[in-house]
């Protein structure tokens, strides 16, 4: 799945979408960002908006 559209997407799926790409193929937010070329700032923004933090240590969104 294409996360350049993330800002339209639904943050629920996105967050599961994002989780999945980071525990499957990009291991760090910075990673996947750059793959994706997105703005992190706006993707933990979004995210953030609909009650999800990044966790650093877990690598992942809760």
């Amino acid at each position: 799945m294409d996360l350049a559209n993330f800002e339209k997407m639904d943050p629920i799926m996105l967050m599961s979408i994002v989780n999945m790409k980071l525990r499957d193929e990009y291991g760090d937010l910075d990673n996947l960002v750059k793959a994706f070329d997105i703005n992190k700032d706006a993707l933990i923004t979004k995210l953030s908006a609909a009650g999800f933090d990044y966790l650093t240590e877990a690598k992942q969104f809760r």
